[in-house]
């Protein structure tokens, strides 16, 4: 793999990037970082960062590719690796970091920030220990290092090219507003208002509350850049994500925002990194609303210093009103296909097969219009609040003005509202679409992987698990780490089922299924059975009898098994426990995979 600097973007994402982005994305902090060493002595290259900006993440690693740093990261300090990084960046006041380590061998850093300068507690340390751990255990399941760990060659191999057709899905992905009508009635209302406030430039941004972006709709004034990169100009359709653009900043606030020295903020604002590139000196970022919601935001930029003002923000109604009336047409739905007429002009009467086969999937397709709207809903109405109180308490905590008790009260609510806002991502993650990296993989490895994460739970409560593989099996073309979580989420059910020293039985095989065949995972549990009147409603979203919980781990085991183009069953009755039966197609042009047993095999039962 070519080494390229840390600002530089690859063509297209790497297994390496998806799966050190993957593990980043659980970590509960504010920013995460992890970088990797290609070659010894070589440089340190940042694949997969959150909550950074790119300056930040060049000084970062500019700090922790000195040699003091790489000789303190092959030591450990009072039974923790990790080390606190004597450095502040514009986003991050307290930086720690851990090496990660692969075989005793260093092949990285996994640095995290956070906002307050307070100093870190043994716990934090530990977890950052378990994360650097947790994030070797994902590359080295992925087959991502090199088998000879000789640091003169590359430790982490290339991707290899993937085959196959793309998943199809039935959650329709973000749609793009940006039609060359609504372009140009945006550059007309835009021409119109540069006669109540002047400007160089100017765009209006779409707020999209689901995906957590805003995209530009359309342009006006000086669009010429005095630099080369035309690829990363603003121009319709461009997306900006709300934490790393100043419309975001407006956005969750939902107040008017004023610069005066876009050289401060464009290592932390892409849109204000465009602006200072093409030497623009003061902008006005502002909100407007749609029925009552955040329908976007109107950005004015200029080449004179100290242009704007908050109030010019009010003398622009006008203009927000016809964005308003631009945007607050209702998203007409897709009409359903209309039978064709016939020669006398009528259209024929339509024809119900018996079975009425399309009912399903016509009631599938009404719980996703309702997943949608209820999705948009919390989106709009609760992630929205929750970002403006987040974003106000950080800044509170910034200042530095509060005495340490309420310095510490404002903090733990602060924990609190990421748990919060973590919930509901988890929620709007369920409404988005399922990406999957696919390639062959084997059921017994992933389910024996599974295990492994579940392994204390079953040693505490004394569970005793049979396995019964099949000799040969099919591979399954699909993505390991979704396959995994679907193991992970019915194994953890069935631990909180059954009672101390209870049985766990897991049969794979393989079968028939038409000119095809398919793997079939049977997962059996002895514990207390399902109710009869529940049973067929444990897959509905937002449906669980637990006291904690979102009601989503059976949602979305159901749409990662759909997703592979297999099906999932339940069945449970008193006396004989629960299973569920789960099928995947296989591929039958390949190799099959011989399973090696782990330690003693069951007897073969015919």
């Amino acid at each position: 793999m070519t080494p390229t600097t840390a600002h530089s973007k690859p063509p297209g994402e790497t297994q390496l990037q998806r799966t050190l982005t993957s593990v980043l994305n659980d970590l509960p902090v504010d920013s995460a970082l992890a970088a990797i060493f290609h070659r010894e002595n070589g440089p340190l290259v940042g694949h997969a960062a959150r909550g950074f900006a790119p300056r930040d993440v060049q000084a970062i690693l500019r700090t922790l590719s000195a040699p003091s740093i790489c000789a303190a990261g092959t030591q450990e300090q009072d039974g923790s690796r990790t080390m606190r990084l004597r450095m502040i960046t514009p986003g991050a006041k307290s930086l720690l970091g851990v090496p990660l380590k692969y075989r005793n061998r260093m092949y990285g850093f996994l640095v995290i920030g956070r906002k307050e300068s307070a100093a870190f507690t043994k716990k934090e340390r530990g977890l950052m220990d378990q994360a650097s751990e947790d994030l070797t255990k994902a590359l080295d399941r992925d087959k991502l290092f090199d088998m000879n760990v000789v640091l003169s060659r590359p430790l982490v191999n290339q991707e290899p090219p993937t085959a196959g057709p793309a998943p199809v899905s039935i959650y329709s992905p973000p749609v793009s507003q940006v039609t060359p009508q609504l372009q140009e009635q945006i550059t007309a209302v835009l021409t119109d208002a540069a006669q109540t406030v002047s400007y160089d430039r100017a765009w209006v941004c779409h707020y999209d509350p689901i995906a957590g972006s805003v995209e530009v709709l359309g342009m006006a004034g000086d669009l010429k850049g005095d630099h080369k990169d035309g690829k990363k100009d603003m121009r319709p359709g461009h997306r900006l994500a709300l934490d790393s653009s100043a419309a975001g900043w407006a956005i969750r606030h939902r107040k008017p925002r004023v610069d005066h020295d876009l050289a401060s903020t464009q290592g932390r604002f892409l849109d204000h990194k465009q602006l200072f590139k093409d030497r623009f000196q003061s902008s006005l970022v502002f909100p407007f609303f749609v029925r009552g919601q955040v329908g976007g935001t109107v950005t004015l930029a200029s080449r004179e210093a100290e242009r704007y003002q908050p109030t010019d923000a009010r003398t622009l109604e006008p203009l927000i009103l016809k964005l308003a009336d631009l945007l607050q047409a209702p998203s007409q739905a897709p009409a359903a296909p209309t039978p064709a007429a016939d020669d006398s002009g009528t259209s024929p009467a339509p024809v119900q097969p018996a079975s009425a086969p399309l009912e399903p999937m016509i009631r599938k397709q009404e719980r996703q219009a309702a997943i949608g709207e209820f999705s948009a809903f919390l989106a709009t109405e609760v992630r929205e609040p929750l970002g403006s109180i987040r974003a106000q308490l950080e800044e509170v905590t910034a200042e530095g003005v509060l005495d340490f008790d309420p310095q510490t009260r404002v903090e733990n609510a602060m924990r609190d509202l990421i748990r919060v806002e973590a919930i509901l991502n988890e929620i709007l993650d369920f409404a988005k679409p399922l990406e999957l990296n696919r390639r062959l993989v084997r059921v017994p490895e992933v389910i024996e992987s599974a295990l492994t994460v579940v392994a204390t739970d079953l040693e505490v409560t004394r569970i005793n698990v049979t396995k019964e593989y099949a000799p040969i099996l099919a591979p399954v073309r699909g993505d390991e780490a979704k396959l995994q979580q679907v193991f992970l989420s019915i194994f953890k059910n069935a631990c909180e089922a059954m009672t101390p020293g209870g049985q766990l039985t897991i049969h794979v095989s393989q079968h028939r299924a038409g000119r095809g065949i398919e793997d079939q995972i049977l997962i059996k549990n002895d514990g207390a059975p399902i109710p009869p009147e529940i049973v067929d409603n444990v897959f509905e979203p937002f449906f669980t009898t637990k006291k904690a919980g979102s009601g989503l781990g059976l949602a979305t085991v159901k749409k990662i098994v759909e997703e592979h183009g297999g099906s999932i069953t339940i069945g449970s009755a008193p006396g004989e426990g629960t299973t569920v039966t789960i099928r995947l197609p296989g591929v039958s042009r390949g190799p099959a995979f011989r399973h090696r047993a782990r330690g003693r095999r069951p007897p073969h039962r015919r």
